[in-house]
């Protein structure tokens, strides 16, 4: 019973005129009251929608005080005027809206705006829905080119425009005879119209082709007609922007990693020094105070020893900087392949610094293709102009270095640059193979072996003949042997250590 009486509420409900709604709300008089049905987009904005009371009033217009009601409920922002404003016309419109005389409620007049969609506003739907289309042809052939859109229309409304019409770059196609237009339509369904247009065209030359586009209502589907005998820069463009890609990506990489690639690349390609009779990868030059003998002592030469491989040689005797350097210090140099100089603030305070720094220099550049120069961090600061100024005219002979407060990790610049300027290292699996760097050598001259006996005063132990001495099996690296400079003055200062 209860289901039989909701479906009798239900068609009872749907039977109800929207007029029977209208008038039951108690603002509308029957008597003063007419439709209005408009369509979205049909009114150009803003639309007045206007009080009919105004003709029956004999007063001025402009004296006339009006109240304005939506559905019974006072619009106060209209108050006064004798028109409503829209600045775009909605569907959320609808209503019955209601002008009544302020202060006597019985003249009102109400209007029950309508508000439908209006069809023929719609946009088209192109079949099938994708993109501009590229038609590939050749001078002399023949292209057809279908365009078909759906379009919501009412056969009720005015002025609802379902033409299709072709343009080509822009230009309206008007030479019917060199394009063939075939054109139809049809309904699916009720509120729905089918437009399509076959456009065909005989390519005899190479104006013809370009960007034809079918337009109704302002939408236009693109078509593009390419020569296929043209040559396309599509692939020259694509390969030019994939070589800039590939070559910006390269010079960020090599920024970021061009230590490490030299040094993959002179580990995997570079020469060894091999036959070259040292017994030395490395001398180190630095002046004997706590802070210079502890980084040389405890930072620098077991980095290179131990993790690199390489043999280091200190010599432990002070010598005086203003002195001739002695025989065994000359063995010692030339026994090395490279010479690291610590150019710390104390190295630089020395006599033989101070007073000729540049003569110094040039011999040691004559000695040496390319001395490894250490300086500290802030101690640069403290450099004498003319210093700066030496190491800056021959930088193109110098390797110089910076220690800085990052410098600690293994992985810093400062050890891949410093590993860059040394000998490639060489790697022997045997003990008994000898010094790979001087294995090979048969020099029997007395300045290549370690410990040579024409120094010693005693009688000589080996009348035969100098038989050297085979030292087992180190690791090594690559670079050109460094010299230190002959110092000619004899001034006493600190002694540095070599």
């Amino acid at each position: 019973m209860a289901v039989i009486l909701v479906a009798l509420v239900l068609v009872f409900a749907r039977s109800w005129d929207e007029s029977f709604l209208t008038f039951a709300q108690t603002c509308v008089d029957e008597s003063r009251y007419k439709e209005q049905v408009l369509s979205v987009g049909q009114q150009g904005p803003p639309f007045h929608l206007n009080c009919p009371l105004q003709p029956l009033q004999p007063q001025n217009a402009s004296q006339i005080q009006l109240i304005w009601q939506k559905d019974c409920q006072q619009i106060h922002s209209q108050e006064g005027k004798t028109y409503l404003e829209f600045a775009s016309l909605g569907l959320e419109d609808q209503g019955n809206y209601t002008c009544m005389l302020k202060g006597n409620s019985t003249a009102s007049f109400t209007v029950h705006l309508i508000v439908k969609e209006f069809q023929c506003s719609k946009p088209p739907e192109f079949k099938p829905k994708s993109g501009p289309t590229q038609l590939w042809k050749n001078v002399g052939s023949t292209v057809k080119m279908n365009c078909t859109a759906l379009l919501f229309w009412d056969p009720n409304e005015e002025q609802c425009d379902t033409k299709l019409l072709w343009r080509k770059d822009g230009q309206s196609i008007t030479n019917l005879t060199l394009y063939k237009q075939n054109s139809s339509s049809w309904s699916p369904v009720a509120g729905q119209l089918m437009v399509s247009s076959v456009l065909e065209i005989n390519l005899m030359q190479v104006e013809d082709f370009g960007l034809y586009s079918c337009i109704v209502r302002n939408i236009s589907s693109d078509f593009s007609l390419q020569n296929s005998n043209s040559p396309s820069h599509t692939a020259a463009v694509i390969a030019a922007i994939m070589l800039l890609l590939f070559l910006g990506v390269a010079a960020l990489v090599y920024s970021r990693c061009h230590l490490n690639i030299k040094l993959w690349y002179r580990n995997s390609y570079g020469d060894y020094e091999l036959n070259d009779g040292k017994l030395y990868d490395a001398y180190i030059s630095y002046v004997n105070n706590d802070y210079d003998r502890k980084f040389v002592n405890f930072i620098l030469k077991p980095h290179l020893e131990n993790k690199d491989g390489y043999k280091v040689h200190i010599n432990e005797n002070d010598i005086l900087p203003g002195g001739e350097p002695s025989a065994e210090l000359l063995m010692n140099v030339s026994r090395s392949r490279r010479l690291i100089v610590l150019l710390s603030h104390a190295y630089l305070e020395q006599d033989w610094c101070d007073n000729n720094f540049r003569q110094g220099l040039l011999h040691l550049l004559e000695i040496c293709q390319r001395p490894i120069l250490i300086m500290l961090e802030g101690q640069s600061n403290r450099m004498r102009p003319e210093i700066k100024e030496q190491l800056r005219e021959h930088q193109h002979c110098l390797t110089v270095l910076t220690w800085r407060h990052d410098s600690v990790t293994p992985s810093s610049v400062f050890w891949k640059e410093l590993s860059l300027a040394m000998p490639r290292r060489v790697v022997f699996y045997s003990e008994s193979a000898g010094d790979p760097q001087t294995v090979l050598q048969d020099d029997k001259d007395p300045m290549l072996t370690v410990d040579p006996d024409y120094l010693d005063c005693h009688s000589d132990t080996d009348p035969a003949g100098d038989l050297g001495l085979r030292l087992p099996v180190y690791k090594a690296m690559a670079c050109r042997a460094l010299s230190f400079p002959l110092l000619h003055s004899r001034q006493q200062s600190p002694n540095p250590q070599t």
